[in-house]
């Protein structure tokens, strides 16, 4: 088998850096769930989108008489929430459904329901939080139109982000409470420390495919001529 050379993410050949993970669905996913985890993948480049989207409108809303902190904090989510959540919540829902780890299913759960909290927060949007929710673009329509229908974008997004993380949340967890999964499993994984390095699908099938059929070691002797009873 080949070796699996980091491939996320995709960075240019004259960048002096090299990807940190390695994902492939096709090889990696069950089939049964390679789609859910797709659109997972597909939701945080959405959540990424919307924190860029929100940096402009933070840009429209000061040029447009709001506060610079706000335009400075979103260029600081952008750069935190952007890497993390990948790290933090997409990669422990990748390794669960590769290996069924109950250790990473529970971590994604903290994790993303910490995430969906913050996302929740970000579309109502307080004032001087660095975010365009629809509090925030509310309350300035009467100080600049033009500024808050831009902000406007962002609000929405950030509201569809959190439906579309509210939807995932329950399925992962509803797939992992109907395959048998507890936190009682997520326990015995992190006290044997399988949880670090946990046996992927080809580690799982070369495993049983070595073991399962049997192997002789010399050519049988079979009975020759009218030796058979």
């Amino acid at each position: 088998m080949a070796e699996k050379v980091n491939n996320f993410p995709p960075l240019p050949k004259f960048i002096p850096l090299k990807p940190c993970f390695y994902q492939n669905f096709e090889d990696e996913i069950p089939i049964d769930h390679r789609n859910l985890v797709k659109k997972i993948y597909h939701l945080w480049i959405f959540y990424c989108i919307t924190l860029v989207m929100n940096l402009i409108a933070c840009l429209a809303w000061w040029i447009g008489g709001g506060y610079g902190v706000n335009f400075g904090l979103a260029i600081l989510w952008l750069l935190i929430f952007s890497p993390c959540s990948y790290v933090c919540w997409f990669q422990p829902v990748y390794k669960a459904f590769r290996s069924d780890s109950s250790f990473n299913f529970m971590a994604f759960f903290f994790i993303f329901g910490a995430q969906f909290v913050l996302t929740v927060i970000q579309a109502i949007g307080i004032s001087g939080w660095g975010v365009c929710g629809w509090l925030s673009t509310i309350t300035f329509f009467p100080t600049n139109v033009g500024a808050a229908v831009v902000m406007l974008l962002p609000a929405i997004m950030f509201s569809i982000s959190a439906v579309l993380m509210a939807i995932v949340l329950l399925r992962v967890h509803k797939i992992y409470r109907g395959a048998g999964g507890s936190f009682q499993k997520a326990q015995n994984e992190w006290s044997t420390g399988t949880w670090k390095n946990p046996p992927t699908r080809e580690a799982q099938y070369n495993n049983f495919s070595g073991n399962s059929l049997p192997e002789y070691p010399t050519v049988p002797n079979y009975p020759t001529g009218n030796q058979w009873p």
